[in-house]
């Protein structure tokens, strides 16, 4: 192959390799990371001690406990001397174990329901418009049993009762499935295309060395794009929520979603930095190398010096 031919094939490969080289890290994250239950619960467990987490959770269940009140008993003239002791009290819940336990399981359960929903294959219409929803009595049985076994006064009296809670509509069910199943795919075959290009890209060019320099930057430079996607998305993505939503426990949540994501990102750039500065580098520090002898040929020796002729007499 001329070596024309061979460097513009290379340079292709090579900018195919970086090119792919975000878009597969955020699809193995999405197909492997978020597709996890075990993995996802593990990300969400540390935001039960979450400061913002926490006050949003006890604004959101101080206000559905007084809306359960109010439906249920005519107190509406004591709500405004009422509320504050229910949102403390909800408040100082969100510090205990059983609230830790309580968000795990929720999650998990959450977690496990979506995902029944996405990779569910029913070509039934009716199936496609069913709304995702969560049964919490198995939360609320585990939150019961805790605050049994840690004495607390009338926990055996809390009702476990089994209530649908939907938390995905029925009209984004059908959407989320058909990019679940192409996420899937693309999760797989995006980081092997890019390894292989990068592979391939390397042994057909005709400056190896070059080559090497190229993918690692553009390694580097698809660690940095991706670390800048992932900062615009969260201002986007808290810019989106409504004016009364808790924007700092969603920026929270985003954070610790996109955590294995950002040093993803940052291992990138950084890895493909070495290596670019390490090749770099060894083409002027390579020590000199000793001069070959040809085959066959051989050194004349030095020929012996005359002995010097005496003067006769």
């Amino acid at each position: 192959m001329p070596p024309r031919l061979r460097s513009v094939l290379s340079a292709v490969l090579i900018a195919l390799s970086c090119l792919l080289v975000p878009f597969g890290a955020l699809a193995a994250w999405a197909s492997y990371g978020l597709t996890d239950t075990g993995r996802y619960v593990t990300a969400m467990a540390p935001l039960a001690s979450d400061p913002d987490v926490r006050e949003a959770v006890a604004e959101t269940v101080g206000d559905g406990i007084l809306r359960e009140v109010d439906q249920r008993m005519d107190v509406r003239p004591m709500r405004g001397s009422v509320a504050p002791f229910v949102h403390d009290a909800v408040r100082s819940f969100t510090q205990t174990r059983a609230f830790r336990l309580a968000w795990d399981t929720g999650n998990r359960v959450t977690h496990d329901a979506v995902l029944r929903a996405l990779r569910e294959e029913d070509p039934a219409e009716e199936a496609y418009e069913r709304p995702v929803t969560v049964d919490f009595a198995p939360v609320t049985a585990q939150v019961k049993q805790q605050l049994a076994h840690d004495h607390v006064p009338l926990a055996a009296r809390i009702p476990v009762e089994h209530t649908a809670v939907p938390v995905l509509p029925a009209r984004e069910v059908a959407q989320l499935r058909k990019g679940f199943h192409v996420l899937e795919v693309a999760g797989f075959w995006l980081p092997v295309a890019a390894m292989v290009f990068a592979v391939a890209g390397i042994a057909l060019a005709v400056h190896r060395r070059r080559a090497i320099v190229a993918t690692a930057l553009g390694a580097a430079l698809g660690g940095a794009l991706l670390g800048l996607a992932l900062a615009v998305g969260r201002s986007l993505t808290l810019a989106g929520l409504p004016a009364d939503a808790p924007h700092p426990a969603a920026g929270a949540i985003y954070d610790a979603l996109t955590g294995t994501l950002r040093t993803v990102a940052w291992l990138l750039l950084g890895l493909g930095l070495a290596v670019a500065l390490t090749a770099w580098l060894t083409r002027y520090l390579r020590l000199p190398r000793p001069a070959r002898r040809r085959r066959g040929s051989a050194v004349p020796a030095p020929a012996p010096a005359p002995e010097p002729t005496r003067a006769r007499v």
